[in-house]
């Protein structure tokens, strides 16, 4: 059996920089049309220079891979609209962060006073550029999410014409949240359709599958895997994959971060299959987005066959997710075009 995917997009990506960059980078472009690439480096992509010259980095570490990548802007409250028009055709959308809630996100937003954050929410509403939230607070970890509903709900309401991206949604909570209000969407991580805390802490510690938002219940998997499944509207395939170099993983003080850019098409695709809904896979991992954020990806197809394929151990020192197992679905070919 065969399937092909037309301009997969991974609406929610980790790259880094500097070695890991060019590590880590081609795992993603060779099977992805283009993927939302995260700004929180050190220090973040504040500005116009920056962010260029990032995406300078990129295109030099892909090499010849055929792959675009979407750049953001790390959130500041301060910035006005002349600033973001200067912007506006280099990105596809401004991350904010709660302050030290993730990766390299101490300098993220400490409070959501709407007014406080207005100028440049209100900028980005009249320009119509997405805001995308990493949405925790910093009480109990498993209830962080679902605590920062209300945050999006204010955001919403206060901001309609504003598209609002929750990311990597985990909760039953935030996927409800979806129906309530016409300008929130989410992206879906490949690892929360599969893993649940258990997986995680249930028995020997896995800091190959710590990341944040942690991995939650059974029915939270649930939720996820109802939306996901049916390729509902407002959600899209973002792996989040996160990549942290094997020592920093496995250490006290673990790392936060999957790193699944290598598998995530193959698994996706057993996956659907499994839930016999093979036939929503292409919208969920491109369509939706692409709607979206009104987005026209390169044109490539991406053809996986049902063959045995054994993950690696590592990947330039990065161990992927299901490291050294067999998964049922190959990339047979990767054509441009």
């Amino acid at each position: 059996m065969a399937l092909t995917l037309h301009s997969p997009l991974d609406m929610h990506l980790h790259l880094r920089d500097g070695e890991m960059l060019h590590n880590i980078a081609k795992e993603s472009a060779h099977t992805f049309a283009g993927a939302l690439v995260m700004p929180n480096l050190v220090p973040p992509v504040t500005d116009k220079a920056a962010l260029l010259a990032y995406k300078a980095r990129i295109l030099e570490a892909i090499g010849d891979e055929h792959f675009r990548p979407n750049m953001t802007l790390f959130f500041k409250p301060d910035y006005d609209r002349a600033f973001l028009e200067t912007l506006r055709e280099e990105i596809t959308a401004i991350k904010l962060y709660p302050a030290g809630i993730t990766t390299n996100s101490e300098g993220g937003v400490s409070g959501f006073d709407v007014e406080e954050l207005r100028p440049t929410l209100q900028a980005m509403s009249d320009l119509g550029i997405p805001l995308c939230i990493h949405g925790e607070t910093n009480g109990f970890v498993m209830d962080r999410e679902a605590e920062f509903v209300p945050i999006y709900e204010k955001l919403a309401k206060a901001f309609p014409k504003l598209k609002i991206i929750m990311e990597h949604i985990t909760t039953k909570e935030s996927v409800a949240a979806l129906e309530r209000f016409e300008n929130l969407y989410a992206t879906i991580t490949l690892h929360h359709l599969i893993i649940t805390l258990d997986d995680v802490a249930g028995g020997m510690l896995q800091p190959h599958l710590f990341c944040k938002p942690i991995a939650k219940r059974p029915e939270d998997r649930e939720a996820l895997l109802d939306v996901a499944l049916r390729a509902h509207p407002k959600v899209m395939f973002g792996s989040d994959s996160a990549p942290h170099p094997k020592h920093a993983k496995e250490a006290c003080g673990c790392a936060a971060g999957v790193f699944t850019a290598p598998i995530a098409l193959q698994v996706l695709t057993a996956l659907f299959e499994r839930h016999n809904a093979l036939e929503k896979l292409q919208d969920f991992v491109s369509g939706n987005a692409q709607k979206i954020y009104g987005i026209t990806p390169i044109p490539k197809r991406v053809t996986l066959s049902k063959e045995p394929f054994t993950v690696p151990a590592e990947y330039n020192g990065v161990v992927p997710m299901y490291a050294g197992e067999t998964l049922e679905y190959s990339i047979k070919e990767v054509t441009d075009g």
